[in-house]
């Protein structure tokens, strides 16, 4: 299994984005990401110059239904289908 990559909320924002998440808004620092089709939000906080901390990115996958290696695909910028 792959290691998850250590990064900014830009960084991450963009890997959701090619699994199909858009942001639907900025409350704060946190930016709220819907997908179609799915009853629920992702948000992730968005802190210039500060990382994701590995246990909120971790949940943040559990709740895309996204495995490790599928995000390291997408982090790196190949789209899943």
């Amino acid at each position: 299994m792959a290691r998850l990559p250590r990064a900014e909320a830009e960084q991450h924002l963009k890997a959701f984005k090619r699994a199909g998440w858009e942001v639907a808004r900025i409350t704060g620092s946190h930016y709220i990401l819907v997908k179609v089709g799915v009853e629920f939000h992702l948000s992730i906080p968005y802190h210039r110059g500060q990382m994701v901390k590995l246990g909120l990115l971790k949940g943040l996958l559990q709740d895309a239904n996204l495995t490790n290696d599928e995000y390291m695909a997408l982090f790196y910028g190949n789209k899943i289908k």
